[in-house]
């Protein structure tokens, strides 16, 4: 008897492996759980994230521990209590998966705001992200560093 092809209404254990290590990164994201981030990032990843030389936080990276550090070194510059993400949407296929939605902060060393729409395409291979590719309102978040 042939395969069931996969459909929107009918996830593959690919997608749903996909979308369960994309919780988990969710969730040790929500916790700051440097230690769990790092060990769901792969050896070598392929992040992209447009570089902001006004932006602390905001520089090439390609290890596990260099991702994972992203998100520290975010909190030491902003203020936690004022940080706000949304997701609108989270699409998963095969190995990929996409959120969308709204992210807003306040860095603390000038005390100015920041908000806007971002997409991140993140690629679970083997049960580890390989690709974090982040598409967020820079110009906002550069202009909240300015002194």
């Amino acid at each position: 008897m042939p395969a069931k092809p996969t459909t929107a209404t009918t996830p593959s254990s690919s997608d749903e492996a996909t979308r369960a290590v994309v919780q988990d990164f969710l969730a040790a994201r929500l916790a700051g759980d440097t230690g769990r981030l790092v060990a769901l990032f792969a050896d070598e990843v392929d992040w992209l994230l447009a570089e902001n030389p006004a932006v602390p936080w905001i520089r090439p990276r390609s290890t596990a521990a260099e991702c994972a550090a992203q998100f520290t070194e975010l909190t030491a510059h902003t203020v936690p209590e004022d940080a706000r993400a949304s997701v609108d949407a989270f699409l998963v296929d095969g190995a990929d998966a996409v959120l969308m939605g709204h992210l807003s902060g306040t860095v603390r060393a000038t005390g100015k705001t920041f908000e806007g729409p971002f997409a991140l395409r993140l690629t679970v291979e083997n049960g580890r992200i390989t690709r974090h590719h982040l598409y967020e309102n820079s110009l906002s978040i550069a202009e909240a560093c300015a002194p």
